[in-house]
Order: C-alpha cells, then structure tokens, then sequence
C-alpha cells in the first residue's frame, strides 16, 4: 500500500533500497522526538555547566571545561537532529547561507579538543572555546529570518 502511495503521489516508483527502508522503519513518532530533544538538549546544557563548574579544578580544570563544554555544544547541537531528522538537518547546515558558519563552529569544536588532548595548550583550548561560543551563537541565529542582519546593524550602531 505504501509503494501505491508512492507512485501516486509521484514519488520514488522504484524500489526504496535497503537504506530507504531504515530510515521509514525507525521514523520516529513527534512525541518521541520532542522527548529525544529535550533529553539531548537537557544533557548538553549539563554537560556545559559541569565544565564551568570544572573550570575552577586545579591543574586539570581547564582542560576539563573545554571538554565537557564542547561535548555540551556538541549534545546540543546534535539535539536538533531529533525534530529535523539527521539527513534534513545536515543538507541545512550545509546551505549556502551558513555554510561558512557551519564550518567555522565545527572547526572550533575539533579544534578546541585537539588543543585539549594533543596540543596540551590551555590558553588555545580557552580561546577556541570563546570562539566556539561565537560560531555556535552565529549558527544558532542563522534559522531566525533577518537575525544575522538585525544583530550585524545592531554591533555597527554600538560601535559607531
């Protein structure tokens, strides 16, 4: 009945696929996403307020903050999956009005860890951090019409 539905409605009259019939058999009901948002968006801002908390750990402390606050952005970034889906969320990120903003935020996310782990460098991992905050605010706005221009004429009125 489904494929009937499909052809009538002028879409895929071939066989979905193996991966076509995943993603229709673990769709999920709006009720559930609502509930997988809340709970991957209430762990991010959990996550981002133990690494403030962690901030003030002696030796450690910020390093930990960079951690736990980009896995923080990262649960909650990854939130937003639940109400879109993954694959309409990602064609969105990647569209060319914040294109640059995507690659800019998940720039800072790797490279705030790589300063965490690797590098051992915490005035980076700090800075990366600010950025990170920046590039995740300037993502965030680009879904609201007009809020990237209103804060833009906002920032040339303050700064004039």
């Amino acid at each position: 009945m489904d494929k009937l539905k499909r052809v009538l409605n002028g879409q895929d009259a071939e066989e979905q696929g193996g991966l076509g019939e995943i993603v229709d058999t673990t769709s999920l009901s709006w009720g559930t996403r609502v509930k997988g948002f809340i709970a991957c968006f209430a762990l991010g801002v959990l996550c981002s307020v133990l690494g403030t908390c962690l901030l003030w750990v002696p030796r450690k402390g910020l390093v930990l903050f960079a951690v736990f606050y980009t896995l923080g952005n990262i649960a909650s970034l990854g939130s937003t999956f639940f109400l879109m889906g993954p694959m309409r969320q990602l064609k969105r990120m990647f569209e060319p009005t914040r294109l640059i903003a995507t690659i800019v935020m998940l720039l800072c996310l790797i490279l705030t860890l790589c300063s965490a782990f690797w590098w051992h460098n915490k005035g980076l991992a700090l800075i990366f951090c600010i950025l990170q905050f920046f590039a995740l605010a300037w993502y965030s706005i680009s879904f609201i019409p007009f809020a990237r221009d209103a804060v833009k004429k906002c920032f040339t009125v303050c700064l004039s």
